[in-house]
């Protein structure tokens, strides 16, 4: 209930009151012009075998980098003037994997599906090769056609890998300049 000494003791207290809603008005100005950190300086990397992650792979070039297999050892990739590649395009609206396979160009459909890259069936031309090129094409394009899952990385380094079905894993690192 208001007195007639009310407004008297009000007016002491205005000065104080302004000082106060001032001081919290400066804070939160301050703090929302503050530099604010982008979430992914600080997020650990991403799960490169999240099922979304290979919706990514669409129009892209990969090198074949590295093949482990599925007792633990490096499986020699030949080094020769053309590596292994795959390539992943969708041009005239439907999806279509290319590439070179050590000895021959090789083609055909491709799928993405639940988190998988799906290749097949394949098709190639039919060059004799006794290169270390031709002897490791047969393995590669095998290694295609059993593929269990797909991981995909595309910070850099970009890298996708292909899990195979008796745990060897093929790596290849993004060649199309992006």
């Amino acid at each position: 209930m208001l007195t007639r000494s009310s407004p008297r003791r009000l007016a002491r207290f205005t000065p104080c009151l302004r000082t106060a809603v001032a001081t919290l008005s400066i804070a939160a100005l301050l703090g929302a012009c503050a530099m604010p950190k982008h979430p992914d300086t600080s997020a650990p990397p991403p799960d490169p075998f999240n099922p979304a992650a290979t919706q990514l792979l669409d129009n892209t070039s990969w090198t074949l980098s590295a093949w482990k297999q599925a007792d633990g050892t490096a499986r020699v990739i030949p080094s020769q003037d053309q590596p292994l590649t795959l390539t992943l395009s969708t041009e005239g609206g439907k999806r279509r994997a290319s590439g070179f396979s050590g000895c021959n160009r090789f083609m055909g459909p491709y799928m993405l599906k639940d988190g998988k890259l799906s290749l097949g069936p394949l098709a190639g031309t039919r060059m004799a090769c006794a290169s270390p090129g031709g002897a490791i094409e047969r393995p590669f394009l095998d290694a295609l056609a059993h593929i269990d899952r797909t991981g995909v990385q595309m910070r850099p380094p970009q890298q996708m890998q292909l899990i195979l079905d008796d745990g060897a894993t093929l790596v290849f690192d993004r060649s199309d300049g992006k």
